[in-house]
């Protein structure tokens, strides 16, 4: 079985060729200086062009198009419903149409967050689980849920993808949702420069000498022993564990899958959060996995065939 898969994320747009739980083919390219989603939908056509010219493969022989996108989506209907300041055209762009005139087959769209748990549950981290949660840490907190082996979406569609926004410090930073104190405000890639610059002798630290702090740079110092990023790190470890438990408690899942560019320190955060929502999460029946997403930042690619095959 084949498809074509597209994930849009603030900064570069992947796409792929996906054959069972083979990715045949990868592109990708830069986003960041889009004017919006309408003038990148020429590029789109292109780059799948593209991977379908470079693998030999007809369009005929694709079950369809999935696109993971950053933000609230309806699948029923194929828009975008909500951006967080990216994309803004995006709501009124007929994305299934495009699809249609471009190359006359199927076309599904989901949450990003919602399609890198697809991606796992299908050949990841969770494979052959039927009750997960997704986080992803990186320039913000995703989130999604999987219940009885079927994704949770609700009536209007935001049910389980706003991990990142539940509040673990009511008196915290004001987020870009609206909301207080979200994971997303507290521990996130856009949130960190502003947690640096709030950070009391943060000038005596050896975070300072870098023009740029990321998490990379973050957990490296903290590994060196600078007790200041080893605070920082140590905040944002419980930040991101405190969101996990409250998941735990919302959705009753086996697995936690955690996901996203912040996982290159993996060995620090798993063992973390393991413990914490082995010792905080009220779960009687036993213990929830807390595991590293297996497929990277292709996750979202590998969600296209369980997305275009999903039954309602």
């Amino acid at each position: 079985m084949k498809a074509l898969a597209i994930d849009l994320g603030g900064t570069h747009a992947s796409f792929a060729l996906v054959e069972d739980e083979t990715l045949v083919h990868t592109e990708a390219f830069p986003t960041d200086r889009a004017k919006g989603l309408r003038p990148l939908l020429p590029h789109f056509t292109e780059a799948l062009q593209r991977v379908l010219a470079k693998t030999g493969t007809s369009v005929r022989d694709c079950i369809g198009i999935a696109l993971g996108f950053a933000g609230l989506v309806d699948t029923r209907t194929g828009f975008v419903m909500s951006t967080n300041a990216k994309y803004d055209d995006a709501l009124s762009v007929d994305l299934p149409a495009w699809c249609r005139e471009a190359f006359g087959i199927p076309f599904r769209i989901e949450n990003d967050a919602r399609m890198a748990l697809l991606g796992e549950t299908y050949c990841g981290a969770a494979r052959g689980v039927t009750d997960a949660v997704m986080i992803t840490l990186g320039t913000g907190v995703g989130g999604a849920a999987l219940i009885e082996g079927k994704l949770l979406r609700g009536k209007h569609m935001q049910a389980g993808c706003l991990g990142g926004h539940i509040p673990v410090l009511f008196s915290g930073r004001k987020c870009t949702c609206g909301n207080i104190g979200c994971a997303e405000a507290e521990a996130s890639g856009w949130a960190l420069p502003l947690i640096l610059k709030e950070w009391p002798e943060i000038r005596t630290s050896a975070l300072a000498n870098y023009p740029e702090v990321g998490f990379k740079e973050l957990f490296e110092e903290a590994g060196r022993g600078d007790s200041i990023a080893l605070a920082i790190r140590n905040r944002c470890l419980n930040v991101w564990a405190a969101d996990a438990v409250g998941l735990v408690h919302m959705y009753d899942p086996e697995v936690i899958v955690i996901g996203g560019g912040v996982m290159k320190s993996a060995d620090a955060i798993i063992p973390y959060v393991q413990e914490y929502v082995a010792n905080h999460a009220w779960t009687p029946w036993g213990k929830v996995q807390v595991r590293a997403a297996e497929l990277g930042n292709h996750a979202g690619l590998f969600g296209a065939i369980p997305l275009l095959t999903e039954r309602n």
